[in-house]
């Protein structure tokens, strides 16, 4: 059903393209009515506007809290063209049609990461103006409701072909997109006020969403919600498939924990680190980094902690690898890097990580704190007789880093802070020992004055003897296993030094 416009109401916060919206409204003879700031805004362009006090006969009031919220505007964008009794009622009380409405939110989630004041934040919950749009999107019958600048350029064009004329398709369409909008503004609210979870209620609500190309596997549908430009600038290379994202997802929470240390390169696979290498210099800690297992580096993603240089980028190029990510690269780092045409390039920008995580589960989902505990020196109990040298302590805090962001089960085995191997994923904490020892040792890695790793406690002390006899020296796991004195009496009787952290690290 094709509607003509003969009037609108506008009444927004951002004013950036609405222009030529007015000037259209004014060319194709619309008449306007308006408030506050969008009145002053539209007069400046020389256009007659409506103020809506004088169609309410009533002023705004409380600082501006109560502008709009008036039967006379409500009714107006309420009545059912088709409904006599509508009709016959705006007639007695004198209410205009209104055809056309206009209107944005305040900024509350710009205002909420701006540190404002709670009586900012609190001033910026929108009262009327999302009133406006619930009641115009639900109208959208005889209403076309616009509720975001976004859309501005949309709008144009729509009036511009229709000469004021707009379908009843185009009018749903546009109250699906308001309804996008309110639903989105309210979980904000919420969220803001149940910041602790005093209410066990989760709400999750992301505008930005991307199609991908599939899921994990090619028949599966994929699709990602977030701000990926953001938090990232992608400079070069083909569009980040699901697995990609989950893979460039694990380097940035590795990364994370060497974000202030020296050089550091880590190369992951499957979400697990196969190498990671802490250097003087950017080109040796990749060239490390990939001796850690240059097999599973093959088609895996990159992350360094400092800026791309044009020797380590020549090095990486010699490599096939899907993505690689740094907070900045040299020029002609860069120019080495685009040799490869599908090759992803990132640049990580800074950007605050969400405090939790969320994952679904059975017929619901599992939420948590994310785990932002990074082991220290401060945290380590010495539990031997023989305490680890100063080399060993910067291994095990090394390795324990490393540890955190590997799938459990998981043994990580470290030295000189290069990764020698890690057993990822396994049932049992031998099965994942044996796997980091065979590892390491296939890749000619001397595990004499080496260090290990566990995400959690031994329940019997097999790891302890296992490593000891492969030539590790120092061990770093939480403890808290009613067999641990076990595995001290072990390393007292082999001069193996082992500190205790009293924090788990389970991925799963």
């Amino acid at each position: 059903m094709t509607k003509k416009a003969t009037s609108a109401l506008i009444s927004v916060f951002h004013k950036d393209g609405l222009e030529p919206i007015v000037r259209k409204f004014k060319e194709l003879g619309i008449t306007i009515y308006s408030t506050g700031g969008t009145e002053k805004f539209i007069k400046d362009l020389g256009i007659d506007v409506i103020a809506v006090e004088d169609v309410t006969s009533y002023p705004s009031i409380l600082g501006g809290r109560v502008k709009t919220l008036h039967p006379k505007v409500f009714g107006g964008i309420l009545n059912r063209q088709d409904n006599e009794s509508d009709i016959a009622q705006l007639e007695e009380f004198e209410i205009p049609q209104l055809d056309i409405v206009i209107v944005d939110l305040y900024p509350f989630k710009k205002t909420v990461t701006s540190s404002a004041s709670e009586q900012d934040i609190i001033e910026k919950i929108d009262i009327g103006g999302i009133s406006l749009i619930r009641a115009a999107a639900k109208n959208f019958k005889d209403v076309l409701c616009v509720s975001s600048m976004n859309d501005y350029a949309e709008v144009l064009e729509l009036i511009s072909k229709g000469n004021g004329n707009t379908t009843l398709e185009d009018r749903r369409r546009f109250a699906a997109k308001s309804f996008n909008v309110s639903s989105h503004y309210d979980t904000a609210i919420f969220n803001y006020f149940n910041k602790n979870h005093e209410e066990a209620v989760l709400k999750i609500s992301e505008t930005n969403g991307k199609v991908l190309r599939y899921g994990e596997n090619p028949h599966q549908k994929g699709f990602f919600f977030g701000d990926f430009d953001t938090m990232f600038t992608k400079l070069h290379g083909k569009e980040l498939s699901y697995n990609n994202l989950l893979d460039v997802d694990a380097a940035v929470n590795l990364m994370n924990e060497f974000k202030n240390d020296p050089p550091t390169f880590a190369i992951l696979k499957h979400n697990n680190a196969c190498g990671l290498s802490t250097r003087d210099t950017l080109h040796q800690a990749y060239v490390d980094a990939l001796a850690g297992d240059p097999v599973s580096a093959f088609g895996g993603v990159l992350i360094s902690n400092k800026e791309i240089d044009k020797a380590t980028a020549e090095e990486i190029h010699k490599l096939f690898c899907e993505v690689v990510i740094a907070p900045s690269y040299a020029n002609d780092a860069l120019e080495a890097l685009k040799g490869k045409k599908n090759r992803i390039i990132l640049t990580l920008n800074e950007v605050e990580l969400p405090e939790t995580t969320v994952r679904s589960c059975l017929n619901g989902v599992l939420v948590q704190d994310r785990d932002l505990k990074t082991d220290t020196l401060s945290d380590l109990t010495y539990v031997t007789n023989k305490k680890p040298s100063d080399e060993e302590l910067d291994d095990l805090i090394f390795a324990s880093k490393l540890c955190k962001h590997t799938k459990s089960n998981t043994i990580v085995l470290a030295k000189n802070k290069q990764l020698c191997a890690s057993g990822t994923g396994q049932t049992s904490r031998v099965d994942a020992l044996n796997q980091a020892i065979h590892k390491a040792k296939s890749f000619n890695f001397d595990l004499n004055g080496a260090v290990m790793a566990s995400d959690a406690f031994f329940p019997f002390p097999d790891c302890v003897e296992i490593s000891h006899k492969n030539g590790i020296s120092s061990v770093i796991q939480p403890g808290g296993s009613i067999k641990d004195q076990l595995g001290i009496d072990y390393c007292n009787e082999n001069e193996v030094s082992m500190v205790m952290t009293g924090i788990r690290h389970f991925k799963h």
